[in-house]
């Protein structure tokens, strides 16, 4: 078992499932979601050299609701702790070493959202991490956003700046880590899968595996008709129906407002802005209501999240199991 892990960074609704389904489908790699270690337990609990601080610790990561997947044992996470380094880097380790251990791959990774903020901490950790971040055009992510599930709130402000933060933290990190780090866009992804395949598997040291395609590793995401908000596709097929689709669901406005805001962004990822036709009464919209105020939403967002990045929200009461609550096989051995 190695302590090489991959971590998928990216704002959502950018192909990051699609990225988890191909990693995980691979015969070497053990991929898991939404666990979110980094950003609700990284660093909470003190000195972990302290054993009423890993108690503690422990306590509520097994209680963690999305644990579940991973069927942790609480004994032997104990146990293993207490023979190495006390860092939360190798709690989450033993969590993760142990779900991929079950499934006989000898190395482990993560999608979790936000990722890309935490890369600093995960790499004082895991120097060897490898993290592979995907993009998306910015029009067309909100256009995601915008058809997920039926729904269609526009929120032109908050969805850029939630793609500008990710973006320019990949940027960031790209530059800090060179070696560790992989920006891929949905774009080349989608359009040429086994392409990029090949690319990530070489950044990543592992060999190409034609099993990746099949999406084996994900079952329920490949079957349930996989990587578009706008309607379901053949299960099993990698679409390109989701790029461009922003020309027949955004406004004129709301394509002129992430142009103007994350030009300079979606120029460094290839991503043109385009002219936009506004008549009189639409630019004057535009400029004097529009462009101000889904400015001051954007920039609102940013500070709050920024904030909470670095002060660390409270993880949702909701996550966890209640105490009358159980998970049989919590603490239970399975070796």
């Amino acid at each position: 078992m190695t302590d090489q892990p991959i971590f998928i960074a990216g704002p959502d609704r950018s192909g990051t499932t699609l990225l988890y389904a191909l990693l995980a489908s691979h015969p070497n790699i053990s991929m898991v979601r939404r666990m979110n270690f980094w950003r609700w337990f990284y660093g909470r609990y003190g000195d972990l050299r302290h054993e009423d601080n890993f108690e503690r610790l422990l306590e509520r990561m097994l209680a963690y609701k999305r644990m579940e997947p991973l069927r942790p044992d609480g004994e032997r996470i104990r146990r293993e702790f207490r023979q190495g380094k006390p860092t939360y880097g190798r709690v989450f380790a033993l969590f993760q070493r142990h779900n991929a251990e079950r499934s006989g791959k000898p190395r482990w990774g993560d999608k979790s959202l936000h990722t890309e903020h935490y890369a600093g901490q995960v790499l004082a950790e895991f120097p060897e991490a490898k993290f592979i971040h995907i993009t998306r055009d910015p029009r067309d992510r909100y256009a995601s956003v915008r058809k997920r599930f039926g729904k269609d709130t526009p929120r032109v402000g908050a969805a850029t700046g939630r793609w500008l933060a990710s973006m320019r933290a990949a940027l960031e990190n790209r530059k800090k880590y060179p070696a560790n780090y992989l920006i891929v866009r949905f774009e080349d992804l989608a359009g040429d899968p086994e392409a990029s395949a090949r690319k990530i598997c070489a950044f990543i040291g592992e060999d190409y595996s034609p099993a990746m395609l099949t999406m084996e590793g994900a079952a329920k995401y490949r079957d349930s008709g996989g990587n578009s908000s706008f309607g379901r596709i053949e299960p099993g097929a990698i679409s390109t129906r989701p790029i461009g689709r922003y020309r027949s669901v955004l406004s004129a406005q709301e394509i002129a407002y992430i142009q103007w805001c994350a030009g300079k962004e979606m120029r460094q990822f290839d991503y043109p802005p385009e002219a936009v036709k506004l008549s009189l009464k639409e630019s004057l919209e535009f400029h004097f209501w529009t462009l101000p105020f889904q400015a001051a939403r954007m920039a609102g967002w940013m500070i709050l999240n920024s904030t909470l990045f670095i002060r660390k929200a409270s993880v949702p009461a909701a996550r966890f199991i209640e105490k009358d609550e159980s998970l049989p096989h919590l603490g239970d051995s399975h070796v």
